[in-house]
C-alpha cells in the first residue's frame, strides 16, 4: 500500500482581498427596521441578496411592463382564493396591473362560493367518509347554469361565470375575481380537467359544455400569450394545470408567427415543483427572456410583492 504524508502548505500562493470580487460588500447590507418606517422604508432596507434580490427584479419587471403598455397575465391555482387573496386580485386588476386572469376549474369552484355564501372550503377528509364531498347544491346547480348558458352565447368558462355572478343576486360579489375580470373587460380564462372538480359529480354538468368552453378559453388564453413580448407571465400556486397551459398556449403563438422571447417569467409558491420550474421557469425563457422563482407562503408574499408594486408603480 502506498504512504502518504500530509503535504506542506509553506509554498501556497496567496492574494490580496482588497482586489478579490466578492458576491457580498456592505452596500448590500440590511438596514435595521425603525418605528415609523413606510411599506417604502421596508422595501428600501432589504438587503441586495438572493431572494430579496429577486424580489425587487420581480416587482422592477411588472412595474416596467405596465409602464411600457405590456401585459402582466396571473395564471393561478385556487388556493391564492382559498387563502383569502381575491381582494388583491382585484385591486390589482383594478389598478391596472394585471391584464389577465386564468385558472384552473376549482378557482372558479371557490369563487362562486364566496361570492354566493361568503365562506368556501370544506373538509374534504370528514365529508369524504360520507360521500357527501363536493355535493353542496348551490355550487353544483349554479356553476354548472353559468357554463351551460355562456357556452349557449359563444363565451368560454370564465367570461360566462363572471357574468353569473356579476349580473346575478350574489350578496359578495364585490369579492368575486370572476365578476371583476367581466365588469373591467378583462380575459379570464378557465381550464378544466374533466373529473377533477367537484361540480363535475353533479348531474348539471355537460361535458360538452365544459369542455367546449374550455377550449373556447385556451384559444383565449394562447391569444393573449402570444401579445406578451416584453411583458409578464406569474404562475401563483398552480403546480400543473397552468404549466401546462401556458408552454402549450406559448407554442400556439410562436408557431402562428408572433414574437413571444423576451418576457420576464416568475413562479410563486411554496415549494418549487418540477412543471413550473421547467414549464415557466426555465424552457420558456430559454432565448431572450428571464425567469424568477419566489418560494414561500401565498398568503403573505402575494399581498407583499402587491405592496411594492404599488409602491414602485406611486
Amino acid at each position: 500500500m502506498k504512504r502518504y504524508r500530509p503535504v506542506s502548505l509553506k509554498s501556497v500562493k496567496s492574494y490580496s482581498l482588497c482586489g478579490r470580487k466578492s458576491k457580498v460588500s456592505v452596500r448590500s447590507l440590511a438596514l435595521p427596521p425603525e418605528k415609523g418606517d413606510t411599506l417604502g422604508d421596508f422595501f428600501g432596507k432589504l438587503p441586495d441578496v438572493l431572494a430579496a434580490r429577486d424580489f425587487r427584479d420581480a416587482v422592477r419587471a411588472i412595474v416596467s411592463a405596465r409602464k411600457q403598455g405590456r401585459p402582466v397575465v396571473l395564471g393561478m391555482g385556487a388556493h391564492p382564493v382559498k387563502l383569502g387573496l381575491s381582494p388583491v386580485i382585484i385591486s390589482l386588476m383594478n389598478d391596472g396591473v394585471i391584464t389577465a386572469l386564468a385558472s384552473n376549474g376549482a378557482c372558479t369552484i371557490h369563487d362562486y362560493e364566496l361570492a354566493l355564501a361568503g365562506h368556501t372550503s370544506e373538509d374534504v377528509a370528514a365529508e369524504l367518509c360520507t360521500g357527501t364531498f363536493g355535493m353542496a347544491r348551490e355550487t353544483g346547480q349554479g356553476l354548472n347554469r353559468a357554463i351551460n348558458r355562456g357556452i349557449k352565447q359563444g363565451y368560454g368558462i370564465g367570461a360566462s361565470v363572471g357574468e353569473y355572478i356579476g349580473r346575478g343576486r350574489f350578496p359578495f360579489k364585490e369579492r368575486s375575481i370572476f365578476a371583476a375580470a367581466y365588469a373591467l373587460g378583462i380575459p379570464a380564462t378557465v381550464h378544466v380537467g374533466i373529473g377533477t372538480d367537484i361540480i363535475h359529480m353533479h348531474p348539471e354538468a355537460d361535458g360538452a359544455a365544459i369542455g367546449k368552453g374550455s377550449m373556447q378559453d385556451f384559444r383565449l388564453f394562447a391569444a393573449v400569450i402570444a401579445d406578451l413580448e416584453g411583458g409578464v407571465y406569474l404562475n401563483l400556486g398552480s403546480a400543473v394545470i397552468m404549466p401546462e397551459v401556458f408552454l402549450k398556449a406559448l407554442n400556439v403563438a410562436r408557431n402562428l408567427g408572433n414574437r413571444v422571447e423576451a418576457i420576464t417569467t416568475i413562479n410563486m409558491d411554496f415549494i418549487q415543483h418540477y412543471r413550473p420550474t421547467e414549464n415557466v421557469l426555465k424552457r420558456p425563457t430559454s432565448g431572450a427572456g428571464r425567469n424568477i422563482a419566489l418560494t414561500g407562503h401565498h398568503e403573505i408574499m402575494f399581498p407583499l410583492l402587491a405592496a411594492a408594486v404599488c409602491e414602485e408603480m406611486g
